[in-house]
């Protein structure tokens, strides 16, 4: 068959990358990207704002390295980072303070922490005893904790619910009192370590490479989508009009329109959730609406503070902020979960303050969910103040005023709503995966509709790598392989 189908990609971001230069590599000539913004990259953002060196305001890590198809590609082109930058990471360390300037002591905090990563790896190999089904994490968590020789240990506890904290971060949730124990899930951890620090050219190196393999023209920016239609040829009776050759018609906001055999969605889920409804014509069927619904999409969002001098010992790769009543403290949680009292703490969500490659005066803040999403309507100096407030209450160390503050907004962005997927309590998330993947129209369709019209792909579609950079990647090339395999009939 021949490949001189027109086919639509509508982001730029990895997975509309991937699918487009999949399509390329395999001899389709007539491939688009619509991207809303001025960039591509989506999610991955490499900015410069302090000083030469690179700042992430995105995508950070690579997760994992076996099978790792993003970090065999860097690998390959030498974007890892230099060995002199792994080495000092290495021999790093956290600084865990409580309130009040009190240091605490290494070993507890080792302790606490291997406790947590074998409790949180149960749950997620779903090793779980019977007792947790119907079980949040929080619950779980809390409960393996109370039995543990740990639970008496002096600040122990307090240790544990940063831990808990840290956690939120990495599955972009408001507190995992909000998702299952035993969650319904592939998803899969590559061996070896996460590699948390590209080479000078950041994940925009990697970006880059991909750009390479796409003729010019390819990619349209600033080229928002307003809605697509599909189905055309089915449903079109007016006189043979052009559009009649195209089952799709993508319309952007600029008014600009596209027809095309296939168009290959690749918006992030917090995009879908705010659109799905009204950008599609015919409605997408009930499934992929409710699956679009019932997944979750969660905020996570740094804080970058930049000082003139650096006031952290240089053996320092963070300083970790550990409460008596944390936010997530299951008694703090449920107190605050009726009304809006948690926006007067909401900094109490910040699990620390990470120092940054290549920035020896600049340290990055975490924070996830509600209290991201409030934090984001902030003035950047009042958030600034704040959290040099913070170090100063925390640590017995001289910390200057900062003199820049970088505050990513991701949960207000409209092109993006949030950062990246999660499975809520309750929600079969295999399934729901499966539902939003799946390409239209169905195949149970009349066989008079043209197959493969509308592709959806992204990180929140692939069953085992959902949240990664890798994940969107591979989501982006499977819905390339599925119109070659396609055209190769």
């Amino acid at each position: 068959m021949s490949r001189d189908g027109k086919i639509v990609v509508v982001g730029a971001g990895f997975a509309g990358l991937a699918a487009a230069m999949s399509l390329i590599q395999a001899g389709f000539q007539n491939v688009k990207i619509l991207e809303a913004k001025d960039r591509v990259g989506g999610r991955v953002c490499t900015t410069k704002p302090f000083t030469e060196n690179i700042i992430e305001l995105g995508a950070n890590w690579i997760h994992g390295q076996n099978k790792n198809c993003l970090y065999q590609l860097a690998k390959k082109h030498n974007l890892l980072a230099e060995k002199a930058l792994v080495d000092h990471s290495e021999s790093s360390r956290d600084y865990f303070f409580k309130n009040g300037g009190k240091h605490l002591p290494d070993e507890i905090v080792d302790k606490v922490k291997s406790l947590f990563e074998k409790l949180i790896s149960k749950a997620f190999k779903a090793e779980l005893a019977r007792r947790y089904k119907g079980f949040t994490l929080g619950d779980y968590l809390d409960v393996s904790y109370s039995e543990s020789d740990l639970a008496s240990a002096k600040d122990g506890s307090g240790i544990f619910e940063w831990c808990k904290r840290s956690e939120c971060t990495d599955e972009a949730v408001s507190s995992l009192y909000e998702v299952s124990a035993s969650q319904d899930s592939d998803y899969i951890d590559l061996d070896g370590e996460f590699y948390n620090s590209l080479g000078p050219g950041g994940y925009q190196a990697i970006l880059d490479l991909l750009l390479k393999g796409l003729p010019p023209g390819t990619i349209l920016s600033n080229t928002a989508v307003k809605s697509i239609q599909w189905d055309l040829t089915t449903n079109s009776q007016d006189n043979k009009s052009k559009e009649e050759n195209h089952p799709v018609k993508v319309t952007c906001e600029n008014d600009e329109i596209f027809e095309a055999d296939h168009v290959i969605v690749t918006v992030s889920l917090g995009v879908l959730k705010q659109q799905a409804r009204t950008m599609f014509e015919p409605a997408l069927p009930k499934s992929k609406l409710d699956a679009i619904e019932r997944l979750g999409f969660g905020t996570v969002d740094k804080i970058f503070l930049c000082f003139t001098k650096r006031f952290w010992p240089e053996d320092c790769a963070g300083i970790q902020l550990v409460w008596d009543e944390g936010p997530e403290d299951k008694a703090v949680y449920t107190s605050q979960d009726k009304d809006d009292a948690w926006k007067e703490t909401w900094f109490k969500k910040i699990s620390g303050f990470d120092t940054v490659a290549r920035h020896p005066t600049v340290l990055c803040g975490w924070i996830t969910g509600r209290e991201a999403l409030h934090m984001e309507t902030l003035q950047d100096s009042e958030v600034g103040d704040i959290c040099v407030r913070l170090l100063r209450s925390f640590t017995s160390w001289s910390v200057p005023d900062v003199s820049k503050v970088l505050i990513t907004k991701w949960g207000h962005d409209s092109n993006v709503y949030g950062s990246y997927s999660f499975i809520p309590e309750g929600v079969n998330g295999i399934k729901k995966q499966k539902e939003l993947a799946m390409p239209l129209p169905p195949q149970i369709k009349a066989s008079n509709s043209k197959p493969l019209q509308v592709l959806f792909a992204g990180e929140a579609t692939h069953l085992n790598f959902y949240t990664t950079t890798h994940g969107a990647y591979l989501s982006g090339v499977r819905e390339a392989q599925r119109l070659i395999n396609h055209y190769s009939h």
